[in-house]
């Protein structure tokens, strides 16, 4: 799959199939100290107007959210308790759906990952803000592309899960039907995923092995 493929996507694909798609996909940030990169593996979508968890509910505009409102694919960063999160822009312009990537499993530049966070394991990055910040993504990267930008997307790497979960998101309390609506995404078994249990965890990780001399 190439980059283009996966723009069309985002151009006529519901937010719903693209969150569920992006379980699995190599996300990369080129910075001056070197390649940081990995899986996506855990992600919520947010459905805009109607959606009462999501920031542009009621088609709610302000200076926060202008990216939500650009074209697919833009990048759109929020603080949360102090923590930055990460956000795509799935709908054409004008629609404010999007993607929040809530884990990531690493895979190239660890070591410096380790460095940003301080922290190994599974919390270097089981969780919004702490992939964002082992990622050193910063608010410079607010209203680029996902497609072209330093913080960017490699569908060439992408691996299938074993199974995709589909649950409610976190944090959501008091928002009626979208409280429990599953609208988060998950590798099943990868222990990277939000609040998974060691007892959950796959031996390989929750991806599909490909067999030898294919």
């Amino acid at each position: 799959m190439k980059v283009k493929e996966v723009q069309q996507m985002f151009e006529t694909g519901s937010t719903i199939d693209i969150a569920r798609f992006l379980v699995g996909m190599y996300l990369e940030h080129d910075t001056p100290q070197g390649k940081l990169g990995g899986y996506i593996v855990d992600c919520e979508a947010y459905l805009g107007p109607e959606d009462q968890a999501a920031h542009s509910f009621g088609m709610r505009r302000t200076p926060r959210l202008k990216a939500m409102y650009q074209k697919p694919g833009t990048i759109y960063l929020y603080t949360m308790h102090t923590h930055l999160i990460l956000n795509m822009v799935t709908q054409p312009e004008g629609m404010p759906q999007g993607v929040m990537i809530r884990g990531f499993e690493p895979v190239e530049g660890r070591s410096m990952m380790e460095e940003n966070r301080g922290r190994t394991g599974r919390e270097l990055s089981n969780g919004p803000g702490k992939l964002v910040s082992a990622m050193g993504i910063s608010k410079a990267l607010y209203g680029q592309s996902i497609f072209t930008s330093a913080l960017h997307l490699v569908p060439e790497k992408r691996r299938a899960p074993k199974k995709i979960k589909a649950v409610p998101r976190i944090g959501i309390p008091n928002k009626g039907e979208w409280t429990e609506m599953p609208l988060r995404f998950v590798a099943a078994g990868n222990p990277y995923v939000t609040g998974i249990r060691k007892s959950e965890i796959d031996p390989d990780l929750g991806w599909q092995i490909e067999k030898e001399g294919k």
